[in-house]
């Protein structure tokens, strides 16, 4: 329910994930929506993650927390998370424990019966039907408790991206995605499925926009991203997309923390948690 404030990829940004609540408020008086890709890449996936699962447990309405391609085991163990949790800990168990709970996580999330919110895109196997998605006892619903697949409709829907980031092309309909994964989709592609759907607009996350956001096919369809200043070395601009009660749109743009607010530990330190 509005009002909420949606947030894209924090990748471990930890202290970068302080500053979004800085610019956009705290818990519990704000609502937010994170869209995924909570781990990997940034030097503190693990206390991203915890923090806002612990927010998610405190706060259960107030907190929603969909999958991204990266709340994945074949993934972190490529990009960071997998090796970052061996290094504090010793062992793999937190690793598995967290990779556990990524298999329950939401898909997508619909705001006011309104606005599609999913970490990447849509996908033509799913016909232009939302109820593939937000229907968790249909016999067409994806079996989301599962690993990421390696295609289908729950694999696009981590994977997909509108035309017109990845690539300059004006893409009509469907088009196999550079990425290895998904697909790159076109203007109408969005119209054709909001207006099936009865939404006026999708929100999704998953690539870096340098101004923070993007929007797209008449503003059917935004990117927001909230890692600034990604992998620490892109000097990009972050954002989180405020929804009033009446579905007005605000984008907050913050930047970076500084150097002096973060914490840099020692080689050998092991946080606490799980301990």
């Amino acid at each position: 329910d509005s009002p909420v404030t949606i947030c894209g990829d924090i990748h471990g940004q930890f202290y970068d994930l302080l500053e979004l609540f800085k610019n956009g408020g705290d818990i519990p008086g704000v609502c937010y929506l994170f869209l995924g890709d909570f781990v990997d890449r940034g030097f503190n996936s693990v206390e991203t993650f915890l923090l806002l699962l612990a927010y998610k447990v405190r706060y259960p309405d107030l907190v929603t927390l969909i999958r991204g391609n990266h709340e994945c085991r074949q993934i972190t163990q490529v990009y960071g998370f997998y090796d970052e949790c061996l290094r504090k800990y010793g062992s793999l168990n937190v690793w598995r424990y967290c990779t556990d709970v990524f298999d329950y996580m939401s898909l997508a999330a619909i705001v006011d019966d309104s606005i599609f919110c999913v970490h990447c895109g849509l996908s033509p196997s799913i016909n232009d039907s939302i109820d593939e998605v937000t229907l968790l006892k249909s016999d067409r619903s994806i079996d989301r408790k599962q690993e990421i697949p390696h295609d289908g409709s729950m694999c696009d829907l981590m994977w997909s991206d509108p035309d017109g980031i990845v690539v300059l092309n004006d893409i009509q309909g469907w088009v196999l995605s550079p990425r290895g994964a998904g697909y790159l989709f076109g203007g109408n592609v969005v119209d054709t499925f909001n207006h099936s759907n009865n939404i006026t607009e999708i929100v999704r996350a998953h690539q870096l926009i340098m101004e923070g956001y993007k929007e797209m096919f008449n503003k059917q369809l935004v990117t927001v991203w909230s890692a600034p200043n990604y992998c620490y070395r892109c000097n990009n601009t972050a954002s989180i997309l405020v929804l009033d009660e009446k579905l007005n749109q605000k984008f907050i743009k913050f930047e970076a923390a500084t150097h002096e607010s973060r914490v840099i530990p020692a080689k050998k330190a092991i946080p606490e948690y799980f301990l």
